[in-house]
């Protein structure tokens, strides 16, 4: 099964986002970035990370990975 998209979390720029993806396996998480001068729209910064259990697991993880997810919940 290909990945969805579960949820997509974005930065307060809108130029990060983190991506909650969903598969048979479970649950996977991968930030991505867009510049504003480029039409290419959003790229992944990594291979997708997991698999999780399930959504929360995988934000949970992303969270305390991704350094802008970590400002932002401080907050």
């Amino acid at each position: 099964m290909k990945p969805v998209v579960m949820r997509s979390i974005n930065d307060a720029t809108g130029q990060r986002c983190v991506d909650i993806l969903g598969t048979d396996g479970g649950a996977y998480w991968s930030e991505c970035r867009r510049d504003p001068e480029d039409a290419h729209g959003w790229r992944r910064l990594d291979a997708p990370r997991g698999p999780y259990a399930d959504e929360t697991a995988a934000v949970l993880a992303a969270r305390g990975a991704v350094g802008w997810m970590r400002m932002e919940s401080d907050g």
